[in-house]
Formats: structure tokens, sequence, C-alpha cells
């Protein structure tokens, strides 16, 4: 299916909003029926259409078509957050006594849910490191039910072999799901290499103006039906109409805002990595990035995000460059207009900051809409100070 057809047209049948170019926003709670018949139809059945907008809607209708398009999958469900667009699935797809395998380090929220949350209801976690497929194979049991993957990893960037490990699970009768949102869609399609479940934040580059805070997870239609049928509708995190209206408005200019934000983001590291004042840069298309052929293979390219460690790194140092930049803000999350610096060791006190700590010195930064030269001169101001 092309790409411009997808952006533009899908799921907009304009004719039944007074040809309208812009899809309206169906700002309602519930839905009317015409015999009681039709109404007990609905109440049985809400996959099949429009009852009551915590569950679907006709703005979100289309908003769903196009994002299932877009991963090449047969459905999508959409969520009010990123974390719940992972919650709620595996939520719906495990039982007491189930065992999930996860890379190590993914999302933060996600470790929150495998470590803090899931525990709670008997389901238990094993942490491994994701780039070494005999860690997959060492660590499932015959409790193990999931298998969850965050390719690439969105601070150091690791990557997993996503068509071995699917090969693997499905070997074995394990469900696969990935979070997708560092590549988007366009950069990568987990489908293509047999994972189940692509869980993406569309606060970040699907939306792309740092005003939406949203959730996706695509898949095939018989898994998602059963997703929604219980735990989505039963939580209530649907996204509501205003929100996918402004996705919808997003996904018009997610082709060029990517490759916009990639080329610039080329040129930035490309800066970055000569620089005597950095350390190293990690990328997934580094040429020191061990997994690299892997990465070439299955994306097509990096999007913004990277992170950097600064030379002979301190607390005071890495704390000193960050707050000297003038115009990348400091701000969680990435895929809007505007670049973005996240150190990690905000989220550390400062008692258990360890310089020797590989993912403790990591300063991530996210580059945005702006011009190569203005981002670099910011850098070079900020690195002079150290």
């Amino acid at each position: 299916m092309d790409l411009s057809y997808i952006l533009n047209e899908l799921g907009e049948d304009r004719e039944q909003y007074f040809n309208a170019i812009a899809p309206p926003i169906v700002q309602t709670s519930n839905f009317k029926f015409n015999t009681v018949e039709d109404f007990r139809a609905a109440l049985a059945d809400e996959y099949k259409g429009n009852l009551y907008s915590r569950g679907f809607n006709p703005t979100i209708d289309i908003l769903r078509k196009k994002l299932a398009a877009l991963d090449g999958a047969e459905d999508a469900l959409v969520f009010s957050s990123g974390i719940a667009a992972i919650t709620v699935p595996v939520l719906a797809l495990l039982k007491q006594g189930d065992e999930v395998v996860c890379v190590e380090n993914p999302y933060s929220w996600t470790i929150k849910l495998f470590k803090d949350f899931l525990p709670k209801f008997g389901i238990s976690t094993t942490f491994i490191d994701g780039t070494d497929l005999d860690q997959f194979k060492k660590a499932i049991t015959n409790k193990t039910k999931l298998i969850y993957l965050e390719s690439p990893n969105t601070f150091s960037f690791d990557v997993q072999d996503l068509a071995a490990v699917a090969a693997l699970a499905k070997a074995k009768g394990i469900l696969t799901m990935i979070d997708n949102s560092y590549c988007s869609p366009l950069y990568q399609q987990p489908i293509a290499y047999g994972i189940d479940l692509v869980a993406q934040s569309a606060t970040k580059y699907l939306a792309g103006h740092s005003d939406v805070v949203a959730g996706v997870v695509t898949g095939k239609k018989e898994l998602l039906e059963k997703i929604f049928n219980k735990e989505y509708l039963n939580i209530g995190a649907a996204l509501a109409p205003q929100n996918a209206w402004l996705l919808l408005r997003g996904l018009r200019t997610l082709e060029i805002r990517l490759e916009r934000i990639s080329e610039t983001a080329d040129q930035v590291i490309a800066y970055l990595s000569k620089h005597p004042k950095i350390e190293q840069v990690l990328h997934p298309f580094n040429a020191n990035n061990k997994d690299l052929a892997l990465a070439r293979k299955q994306m097509k390219k990096c999007g913004g995000l990277f992170s950097i460690t600064l030379k002979n790194s301190t607390l005071e140092k890495i704390e000193l460059f960050c707050n000297s930049l003038n115009h990348i803000l400091m701000a969680v999350s990435w895929g809007g207009h505007e670049s973005l610096v996240i150190p990690a060791c905000a989220g550390i006190s400062k008692a258990d900051f360890d310089p020797q700590h590989k993912r403790h010195v990591l300063i991530r930064i996210y580059v945005g809409l702006e011009n190569a030269d203005y981002l670099i001169a910011d850098l070079e101001q900020a690195l002079g100070k150290l």
C-alpha cells in the first residue's frame, strides 16, 4: 500500500462528512440505535462498531486503519498513553503463573510493569541481554508465555535479531511483543520479521508536535480483538477523539519530518564523533556498533535519537554540559519539533551515581527540526565550558 495513500486517504470516506478535507472530531460519548436488535448486536460485540467511545469512535476508526497499514498489520488499537499500549495487552495475554522474558533496561515504566506490577498477579519476568540469542534460549521455560523486545533500546541502542527471536518463540508457542517507538513504522516493521504485537508511544514521531500523549499496538485482528473485549474495555485507557484527530494531523507530515530529522541528526552525530571532549556516540548505525549489520538489515534509518558520553565523565561535567545548553531543551520524550537532552543521571540520586557505570554517564540527545548549524553551535558552546 502506498505511503502517501495511507497518510492522506486511507479510511477517510469524505462523502460521509460533507466532503471535508480534514476528518471531523466526533465528540460524543455514545451512539444511538434505531432498533432493539441493532442495540443488542452492538452490546454483544463492541469490536464490530461504535457503541460507546470508551471503545471505538469514528475519528479513532480512521486513525486505527492508518496505523495498522503503516505497520503492515491487520488491525490496531489506540490508547491514552504509550505505557497503556504496553500494559493492557500484557495483562490481557498473561495469567497467574506465567513467565516473561524481557530484554534488559527497556523503557523505565516498562521496567516498573514487569518488576513491580505484574508480580502482584503472580507473573514473573527474567531480564536478559537481548543482543545474545542464546540468552533467550536459556531463559525460556515451559511457563514462558511472552518475549518482550525493545529494538533499538532508547538509551543504549542495543538491537535484537527480530527474525531469530520470532522464529524461536513461534517454535515454542510463545507470543512476541516489541516497543518500536525508536524507529516508527517508517524505519522498521517488526511484523514483517514475525513479531506478533508492535507497540509504540504515539506521543513521539507519530504525533510529532509534543502536544499529544497516546499509544498504539498493532497485530493480527484475532489477537487484538481478544485484548479489546476484556482488558481494553475494562481498564478504559481509550484515546480521546481530539487526540486521535491531532494524531491524524501529525501523520500528514510524518514522512517529511522523519527525513529532515534523520538528515540533521547525521550531521550532528558527525560533528560530535570528532569532538575531542566526546568519548563516544551511541547510535545503531555507528561504525563501532558490534551489531551494525543487523541494525542496517532491520532498519531503514535511525531518526533523531542517540546518546553520547563525555571524556573523563563526572557528574559535575554532565550537569555543567546539560545546564549550559541554550536551545536544546532538557525534557523527557522525543519525536517533536524541538531538540531535547536528557542525562541518565537525572534519574539517579547523586549518592548512587557511579562514573564507572556505563548507563549512568549516558546523555541522550534528540535532534528535532532545527537547522544542524544552529544545534551544533549550541553543543559547541556547551562543550566549550567543560
